[in-house]
């Protein structure tokens, strides 16, 4: 009977989605540099360097309002080119407005699109971009970034941690300052509330201890929870002290969450995965196992409603 549920709530949002007014789809899976990652040609990534329907983008989501006909970007990841066309296709820019970027942090594979709005690229005018104060100071410091706000191709949109940003009267963002290495800037999360379903987006944050929010307390206040996977478990980088490496395993996530109902467990969708991670892996025991515990991990193309 759980694992009814389990795959009742899978295949729900997707099955409803034609008759929602705003949905959450996924552009993106993998960590910061992508999968296969440059100068990676160990097996792992040579399977995906060698045939290119392996290959996984960076992490990201987009929201799309069918009512208000506009869409909205979280992260601005090296592969926005691709994003963008994958978005456009779903929802078509001739019917469908970009109207903002969310941005979680200072890292590669989060802010570095951002060139795609430029004079020599797109030449947007005045995209929203969506950030913390510490960030918005990067961006408008630091070259070649600040080129993007002096000739207004992109216009900064400030946040604050926990204050909710209104979007429409269908949907409001509001972000969650989480624990990581902020060398340039602050990190946060987001909840995205529709108008049916609220969903989580960590793709970056340090051990779950280190966080004075209950990672269990998340889960059970949203619909669905997309949380950092970068790593599966110790020892996946040979030779590394992976201690040092703050992020949580999937394997300490899964633990950690154990004692979620069945239908809480199936919130769960694992996000951002590094190259070694074998959650990238169609068919892996990774995936089994995650599958077996009752989560769920996040693929390209996945749609929900919101």
């Amino acid at each position: 009977m759980f694992r009814f549920v389990i795959l009742l709530l899978f295949f729900l949002p997707s099955l409803t989605l034609a008759e929602t007014e705003v949905y959450l789809q996924v552009l993106g899976i993998a960590q910061d540099a992508g999968y296969p990652q440059a100068n990676c040609y160990q097996p792992h990534c040579m399977r995906a360097w060698e045939n290119p329907e392996l290959r996984r983008l960076s992490s990201s989501i987009a929201v799309v309002d069918t009512k208000a006909m506009n869409k909205y970007l979280f992260e601005a990841t090296p592969d926005i080119r691709e994003q963008l066309y994958q978005l456009s296709k779903a929802a078509p820019d001739s019917e469908y407005r970009l109207d903002g970027v969310f941005l979680t942090h200072a890292h590669i594979g989060h802010y570095t699109g951002l060139m795609h709005f430029g004079h020599e690229a797109s030449g947007s005018s005045d995209m929203p971009v969506y950030a913390m104060p510490r960030m918005l100071d990067f961006l408008s410091k630091n070259g070649p970034w600040d080129q993007l706000v002096r000739f207004k191709n992109i216009r900064l949109m400030p946040l604050g941690d926990g204050a909710p940003v209104t979007l429409s009267s269908r949907l409001s963002v509001t972000p969650i300052l989480v624990p990581h290495r902020d060398e340039y800037s602050e990190t946060v999360g987001y909840r995205i509330e529709g108008p049916k379903k609220t969903a989580i987006f960590i793709p970056d944050i340090d051990k779950w201890d280190r966080w004075d929010t209950s990672i269990r307390t998340v889960v059970r206040t949203a619909d669905y929870a997309l949380i950092d996977a970068t790593f599966f478990a110790d020892g996946e980088l040979p030779g590394r002290d992976m201690s040092k490496i703050l992020h949580p395993f999937v394997s300490e996530s899964m633990e950690l969450l154990e004692d979620l109902t069945e239908e809480e467990k199936a919130r769960v969708i694992f996000i951002h995965m590094n190259h070694t991670n074998p959650l990238l892996i169609d068919g892996s025991p990774a995936q089994m196992e995650v599958e077996a515990r009752g989560f769920r991990f996040a693929h390209e193309g996945l749609k929900l409603e919101l």
